[in-house]
């Protein structure tokens, strides 16, 4: 190979390793520039991020709502409704990065939580007594209420109204909501106490189950002459809400006014778990629904849970409570439960 044959493989070699260079470089420097577009996204205050959450039904249509309106500030919620007991398991077990349930959890489950429990009282409404009977209005003693789900009072007539047979409609799978039915019929019927008891799961004297609030809102639309408790908002359509007497002896229908009647009643406590079975003045199955926190080992979801929590609580959110079926929770609330989100840690 001559010296001009040897200068021209040189010269081909660098042109090549150049070329390879400058590719690398233009490399570099497209990952550096999306790096500082990422970066100044996240100048603009926007919060990113993904939680997935699962538990309650009761509070699901407002939950819907605020994890909608939450979207475009940059954080996904996908929120499942399976009842408040299947979203305590999950959070017990860590597969969801928050829960939902309707009944705070106790010291024992708490203490099947290694990463810790906070529970926030989000938002609060009345469980109604719904029912699809046109014509008929219903204003029920606490002995009726009590004899209608015992399956003693089997049909409307007892009730003042025209003959029609009363089919009973019950959650068929864990429920805050059970829970709070059965703890008011508990607290004003010493046989549905003892025959019964209060929990999220019990053995029914009488009906068909649904699952959901969702699912026994539909199954009493479908049957003539069927009667369920269901969470206000689902009320609607063909449905009626039942007058219920409170600890005063006075019928009451639930509205957003007399369920904070109720709500205004009861003492949360330093755990933020407090609750009132039977209130003496207005609605009187009334209950917090609560958000069921990690205390500790949040990690990098730590900015994305806080900025949810402080959402769901900010006087926007919570203004659009009366609209869905809900009920605002008081003010004092709204402190202590911000004071309890802000404690969640990394």
């Amino acid at each position: 190979m001559d010296d001009m044959q040897v200068n021209r493989s040189f010269d081909l070699m660098r042109r090549r390793f150049m070329n390879r260079s400058s590719t690398a470089l233009i490399g570099v420097a497209t990952a550096f520039s999306l790096a500082a577009c990422s970066s100044s996204d996240q100048g603009t205050g926007k919060q990113q991020g993904r939680l997935s959450a699962a538990g309650a039904s009761f509070p699901a249509a407002i939950y819907q709502r605020w994890f909608q309106d939450l979207a475009p500030q940059g954080i996904q919620v996908n929120y499942q409704s399976i009842g408040s007991g299947a979203g305590v398991r999950q959070f017990t077990a860590g597969t969801v990065d928050f829960g939902a349930s309707d009944k705070p959890m106790q010291a024992e489950a708490i203490a099947k939580v290694s990463r810790g429990v906070v529970q926030v009282p989000m938002t609060a409404g009345a469980i109604a007594v719904a029912y699809h009977n046109p014509g008929c209005e219903l204003k029920l003693t606490r002995e009726q209420l009590a004899g209608i789900f015992i399956g003693t009072i089997r049909d409307y007539s007892a009730l003042g109204c025209k003959a029609k047979a009363i089919k009973v409609v019950h959650r068929s799978d864990g429920s805050g909501t059970t829970y709070n039915f059965t703890k008011h019929l508990s607290a004003i019927s010493p046989e549905w106490g003892n025959a019964v008891g209060a929990n999220k799961s019990v053995q029914w004297p009488t009906g068909v189950g649904a699952k959901g609030n969702e699912g026994v809102a539909a199954q009493l639309t479908q049957i003539d002459g069927g009667i369920g408790y269901v969470e206000l908002a689902y009320v609607k359509g063909d449905l009626k809400a039942a007058a219920i007497q409170n600890g005063s002896g006075d019928k009451v229908v639930p509205t957003n006014a007399t369920a904070n009647r109720a709500l205004g009643s009861i003492d949360l406590g330093p755990d933020l778990i407090g609750s009132n079975a039977n209130p003496m003045h207005g609605y009187p199955i009334v209950t917090f629904t609560w958000v069921l926190a990690y205390a500790n080992g949040n990690g990098s979801n730590i900015a994305a849970l806080k900025s949810t929590f402080d959402y769901m609580l900010s006087e926007e959110s919570q203004a659009k409570a009366p609209e869905l079926g809900y009920i605002s929770l008081p003010p004092e609330v709204i402190v202590q439960a911000k004071a309890a989100a802000n404690t969640i840690k990394e």
